[in-house]
C-alpha cells in the first residue's frame, strides 16, 4: 500500500495551478502579437516596437483596467470573470477552440459553450448505426443520452420515450420504478455510479447544467441523495454490465467508452454482448419492436 505525505496534493496543485497561469500568459502574449492597429481602426503610432498590440491597447479596447490585464498576461493569480474574459476573447479576435482553451487556462466555466446535442458531428449518427445489432450509445459527462442506435433503444426504449430534460442515463436508473428499471442487480451498481459521476462533476462544480441534475436527482431519488451525501468518488472504467428487460431476461455487456474528440465531453458507449444468449434476446428485441417496449413505464 502505497501513501502520500502530508500537503503533498496541495504542492502538486499549487504546481499546476502556476503552469496553467504561465500557459496562459504565454498564450495571451501570442494571441496579442498577432493583431495589428489597423486590424482594430487604430493608428500605428511611432516608434511602436511592439508586435502587434501593445497591453494597454487590449485593456482598453476590452473595457478593462490596464493593471489587471497586465497581470493576467503576467501569470499572476488574479481572478477572472465569465464577462471581462468575453471581452478579452472579442479583443483578441478568438476563434471557438481558442476561447475554450482561455477559459480552461484560467480555470473558468464557459457559459457560451455549446450545447452536447448540438455540437455532436453529423458522422456520429451512421458510426452508431453501422454498430447495430451491437447497442451504443453517445452520453455527454453529465451523463445525458444524446444519440442513440437501434439496439441501444431495444434495450433502454425510456430513453428515446423520456422528455429531453430526463434522457439521461443517471435519471433513468435512479428514477424508474423496479419493475421497469433496466439494471441488474441496482443495489451493487448504483454507488459506483454515483461515485463515476461525482469524479465527473468536480470538473463542473459552477455549470448550471450539472447543478439543475443533481438537484433533481435529490429530489426524485432518497436513494440518490444518501450515495451523494457519501461523497465517494471513482474512476470510470469497462465494466461487466446486465441488464434486465422483461420480454427476453437478463442481457449481459461489457462495456467500451471512447472518447468523441470533435464533441468535447462526450464518449460514445459500446454494449458488447457477452455471449450467443446475449446476442440471441437483443436480435430477439430488435425483431420485435412491441416486446422491447414492454419496458417503457407507465405512468
Amino acid at each position: 500500500m502505497t501513501g502520500t505525505r502530508p500537503g503533498t496534493d496541495g504542492r502538486a496543485g499549487a504546481r499546476g495551478g502556476r503552469r496553467r497561469r504561465t500557459e496562459l500568459a504565454s498564450f495571451l502574449r501570442s494571441r496579442r502579437e498577432r493583431i495589428t492597429p489597423a486590424d482594430v481602426g487604430m493608428p500605428p503610432g511611432p516608434r511602436r516596437r511592439t508586435p502587434g498590440l501593445r497591453r494597454e491597447e487590449v485593456a482598453q479596447l476590452a473595457g478593462v483596467g490596464v493593471t489587471w490585464y497586465t497581470w493576467l498576461e503576467q501569470g499572476r493569480p488574479i481572478n477572472a470573470s465569465p464577462q471581462v474574459l468575453d471581452a478579452v476573447a472579442r479583443t483578441l479576435r478568438l476563434d471557438g477552440a481558442e476561447r475554450e482553451h482561455l477559459y480552461r487556462l484560467a480555470e473558468v466555466p464557459d457559459p457560451a459553450a455549446p450545447d452536447d446535442a448540438e455540437a455532436l458531428p453529423c458522422t456520429v449518427q451512421p458510426i452508431l448505426d453501422g454498430l447495430d445489432p451491437m447497442p451504443a450509445a453517445v452520453a455527454n459527462a453529465r451523463s445525458d443520452i444524446i444519440a442513440w442506435n437501434r439496439a441501444y433503444a431495444a434495450i433502454f426504449p425510456q430513453i428515446p420515450a423520456a422528455r429531453p430534460c430526463e434522457r439521461n442515463s443517471l435519471w433513468m436508473t435512479f428514477t424508474l420504478p423496479p419493475c421497469c428499471n433496466p439494471v441488474l442487480n441496482f443495489a451493487e451498481e448504483a454507488p459506483l455510479y454515483v461515485a463515476v459521476f461525482r469524479h465527473r462533476y468536480s470538473r463542473h462544480l459552477d455549470e448550471p447544467g450539472w447543478k439543475d441534475i443533481v438537484r433533481r436527482l435529490k429530489t426524485a431519488s432518497p436513494e440518490f441523495a444518501r450515495l451523494w451525501n457519501s461523497h465517494d468518488v471513482a474512476l470510470p472504467e469497462a465494466r461487466v454490465k446486465a441488464f434486465r428487460h422483461p420480454a427476453v431476461g437478463d442481457i449481459r455487456t461489457q462495456t467500451t467508452n471512447l472518447d468523441v474528440t470533435a464533441a468535447p465531453g462526450s464518449r460514445m458507449i459500446v454494449y458488447t454482448p457477452l455471449g450467443a444468449r446475449d446476442r440471441d434476446r437483443i436480435a430477439r428485441l430488435l425483431d420485435d419492436p412491441a416486446a422491447a417496449a414492454l419496458a417503457v413505464h407507465r405512468h
